[in-house]
């Protein structure tokens, strides 16, 4: 799986994260398509190489000096209008200026709809949020992880009228989302703000976990930060690779560029999605009814799980397990056939043994049996439940009677 590993250096920015993806390959001009969807006018884009102690980094300058500014209402509507960018582009852009929005509103005790942006307000929100997420899907990254956001020193203002570091929205996005940051270091000492809204907001929102995962490496972006202090480069990093399965990493095995790692005993897959929904008022019926529409959808296992939801009901978690390729199918089904107004949708990976079907001669007839291979053996085999109950209801015997026929010939294949 194509992923992305966002190590915040010293600090986070929407500006430093587009640099990232541009120092790692995403071109330019990509950028300027998103913009031009958005129908901004009187944006430049240009970049620079600079050196922040000693790192190179690339550096995005963003010209919206005779740009319009923006309301809430007008940047997502701007984000919705935007046809020629993707679906999953134009929703992902939604969820992050609306973490904006919602911590602003908290800070200053307004209404999301009817908050004033001051510098969020300004054309470079937009650049920056569209085009790192368009980037992100322009480059194929599937999965998102992220080090813990580096904040700085807690500080007062350090103007009349000015705010005190971490910026009030910074603090209010972080710990909505339950994000971890790094400690303060005694050379963040007097260089102020480091982690910007706009940045925590894309980290936070884009994140599927805070940590580093076992992943190959193939290209290192890097984004340099509009300041540049003696002790420490203020620089993103951005990692981006494929995740390795924890087994191969254990088990010491290489992988060579471009190729699937040898697994020591079972497959691993990556390629397959976990759908679920939480369902406080669906009768009997509809979950046996949508459990059967979603193995007929090509689901890989589907299952019910009693929880309790809020208001003290009892509810159900409906699972399924599904390839990738068939996502927006499983979701078509638990829309259509459930009362549920959403489902929660992420990759997941499993390892999965071999298994082949060989059939076996009973006194009661021929019955199949299904064997599991791990590492060139067979360590199990069962019987198939259709042949068993056929079995067993054509000689007129026991299940159990059954089921120990097909067992004693095991050992014939």
């Amino acid at each position: 799986m194509k992923t992305a590993f966002i190590q915040s250096v010293g600090g986070a920015s929407g500006d430093m994260l587009l640099g990232a993806l541009l120092d790692a390959g995403l071109p330019l001009d990509t950028v300027r398509e998103a913009v031009d969807a958005l129908g901004i006018s009187g944006v430049k884009l240009e970049t620079a190489t600079e050196i922040r102690c000693e790192v190179r980094g690339t550096r995005v300058l963003v010209d919206v000096s005779d740009a319009p500014r923006y309301s809430p209402q007008q940047m997502l509507a701007a984000v919705a209008g935007a046809s020629e960018l993707s679906e999953r582009t134009r929703d992902a852009a939604s969820a992050v200026l609306k973490t904006l929005f919602a911590a602003e509103a908290r800070v200053h005790g307004d209404d999301p709809d009817q908050i004033h942006l001051h510098e969020l307000g300004t054309a470079d929100t937009l650049v920056d949020v569209v085009g790192v997420v368009h980037g992100l899907e322009r480059l194929d990254v599937a999965r998102v992880y992220a080090a813990p956001l580096v904040l700085g020193e807690p500080g007062g203002p350090r103007r009349p009228g000015g705010y005190s570091n971490p910026a009030p929205a910074t603090l209010e996005i972080i710990a909505a989302a339950g994000a971890p940051v790094a400690p303060e270091r005694q050379f963040h000492a007097g260089v102020g703000e480091l982690t910007t809204p706009t940045g925590a907001a894309l980290i936070t929102t884009l994140a599927d976990e805070f940590r580093q995962p076992a992943m190959t490496i193939d290209r290192i972006g890097v984004g340099a930060g509009g300041k540049d202090p003696a002790a420490f480069p203020n620089v993103l990093r951005l990692w981006l690779g494929e995740t390795v399965p924890s087994a191969v990493i254990a088990s010491g095995a290489r992988q060579s560029p471009g190729a699937q790692a040898a697994q020591p005993f079972a497959r691993w897959q990556d390629n397959v999605v976990l759908l679920e929904t939480n369902l406080d008022n669906a009768t009997g019926e509809q979950l046996g009814f949508a459990m059967e529409r979603l193995f007929e959808a090509g689901a890989l296992d589907v299952w019910h799980t009693p929880i309790q939801m809020k208001k003290n009901r009892p509810g159900v978690l409906l699972s399924a397990l599904a390839p990738a390729n068939l996502e927006s199918r499983l979701a078509e089904v638990f829309l259509r056939d459930t009362p549920t107004l959403g489902v929660r949708v992420r990759p997941v990976g499993r390892y999965v043994a071999d298994r082949d079907t060989v059939t076996v001669e009973t006194e009661y007839g021929p019955i199949r049996l299904k064997r599991k291979w791990l590492a060139g053996e067979v360590v199990s085999a069962a019987p198939e439940y259709e042949d068993v109950a056929s079995a067993a209801a054509a000689n007129q015997i026991g299940w159990q009677n059954a089921t120990r026929a097909a067992e004693r010939g095991i050992g014939s294949v």
